[in-house]
């Protein structure tokens, strides 16, 4: 597991041992940062279900201004904090161990990009979608983006507006879907 590109291009992440942890494989990777090149730059972001932290940190290196790492296990949202360290952008991420649920209920910060990445068969997903489009608790900025990651078999509930379907990118067993927030009209 590496960066692919920007500031910490080449860089190699400390992954957690076992199984209980599922990294985003780089081809996935690869697509995903394509679809989003020209939206990583100057923005906040928000990954959830942080694992290693390879996703918001490919953000870091893009560009982005910041980046929130919110993960449940001790052991890897201190992982989280070795890999911003390793590539030297410490600086500009907050790593959270802490309950994705309880994040998204509390935080008044809002972001450009939010990452999700849950266990496949916890039902977090949906919950979680639900939770951060509600009315009163989107922490969505105008055209920001949700990128959810599962199972290609499986179909997203629709968001309610302002939020909407921008498109699902397959990747054998595994689907990226991304969600636009409209403006603020």
């Amino acid at each position: 597991m590496r960066v692919i590109t920007g500031t910490a291009r080449g860089r190699r992440l400390l992954e957690l041992e076992g199984s209980e942890t599922r990294p985003t494989t780089d081809r996935v990777k690869e697509g995903l940062f394509s679809a989003l090149q020209f939206d990583i730059e100057g923005a906040k972001v928000l990954d959830l279900f942080a694992g290693t932290g390879q996703l918001g940190i490919e953000c870091l290196s893009r560009g982005a201004e910041s980046a929130v790492f919110v993960e449940l296990r001790k052991d890897a949202a201190g992982l989280v904090k070795k890999n911003l360290a390793l590539t030297g952008l410490a600086d500009r991420g907050t790593v959270i161990n802490g309950n994705a649920r309880d994040f998204v209920t509390r935080t008044s910060e809002r972001f450009d990009l939010v990452f999700l990445d849950p266990p496949y068969a916890s039902g977090l997903l949906e919950e979680i979608l639900e939770r951060i489009t509600a009315p009163g608790f989107d922490i969505l900025r105008p055209y920001g983006i949700i990128v959810a990651e599962h199972p290609a078999d499986k179909v997203l509930p629709s968001l309610p507006p302002p939020c909407r379907l921008q498109r699902t990118y397959r990747y054998g067993k595994i689907a990226v879907t991304l969600f636009r927030r409209g403006g603020n009209e």
